[in-house]
């Protein structure tokens, strides 16, 4: 453990191909489709979506033009329905594809008295109950705005993305007394440098392309993470959040993290503040 007289410190960890193996933001297309929200056509062009995602091939241009698509695709989802559809199906889509080697370093860290902070674009919603199977200390994820109806806008409140990811992580390195230049970060996306960077232990997981390049200039350690498994079958002793629990945290977020809002902020809006 560490010596608590000193300053506390985290580990703060990008969710998608970093803690999970596939894209949150996309996972739960088939059971929105099942659910009614979405059509087969919508569900295709999400699963091309999920395959541009981890080939890593997407350009700027074809990653807005599908997150302006998938943006309409949410708005008018009721809420309710959402809530009812994730915590239905969290476990069954999420727990197989969470990375042994991920959930060792939480473990580690854990172990080390250091907090494990999940910083993701995806919805909060999402975020946040897989941040309790795997059990994190706190969740930064996208918010998403939800109209009087109950149903979804297709607004950014706060959009968890590249320099505002490293924002939110000085934030709450100054309110929960973390020493950064003790803290460790991974992420496998060029687009969380500022992240990695803010950190004085950054280190790149199953890196883009991009971020492999950078990691290899600034001598940061790459680490291949390819070994997704069952929490439970890892951890026989594990015992799962009951259902209703997860209903209550697997809200609005989530079919904000479906569509795809999680892959740029409107232009049209300024994130506020974490």
């Amino acid at each position: 453990m560490e010596n608590h007289s000193l300053p506390r410190t985290a580990a703060f960890f990008d969710l998608d191909k970093t803690v999970i193996a596939k894209s949150s933001t996309l996972t739960f297309s088939k059971s929105f489709y099942q659910g009614g929200l979405i059509n087969r056509r919508a569900v295709l062009r999400t699963a091309y979506t999920q395959f541009v995602f981890l080939a890593g091939g997407a350009d700027h241009d074809q990653m807005e033009g599908m997150r302006k698509y998938l943006s309409a695709l949410c708005k008018g989802w009721n809420v309710q329905q959402v809530r009812e559809i994730v915590a239905e199906t969290l476990h069954d889509l999420i727990d197989p594809i969470i990375y042994d080697e991920a959930a060792s370093l939480i473990e580690e860290h854990h172990a080390a008295g250091r907090d494990v902070v999940i910083v993701s674009t995806s919805g909060a919603e999402v975020v946040e109950p897989i941040g309790a199977l795997l059990g994190a200390d706190r969740v930064v994820a996208t918010r998403m705005v939800v109209g009087a109806d109950g149903c979804f806008t297709g607004e950014v409140e706060y959009y968890a993305y590249g320099p505002t990811k490293a924002e939110a992580v000085k934030e709450l390195a100054a309110s929960e007394g973390y020493d950064l230049s003790r803290c460790f970060a991974y992420s496998d996306s060029i687009t969380d440098v500022p992240m990695l960077e803010s950190v004085g232990h950054p280190h790149a997981v199953n890196p883009d392309r991009a971020l492999r390049r950078e990691a290899t200039a600034r001598e940061w350690p790459v680490l291949v993470f390819n070994r997704p498994v069952r929490l439970k079958q890892r951890l026989p002793h594990l015992t799962m959040p009951p259902r209703p629990a997860l209903m209550a945290a697997a809200a609005v977020g989530a079919a904000a993290a479906t569509a795809g809002l999680v892959w740029y902020a409107s232009r049209r809006r300024t994130p506020v503040d974490a």
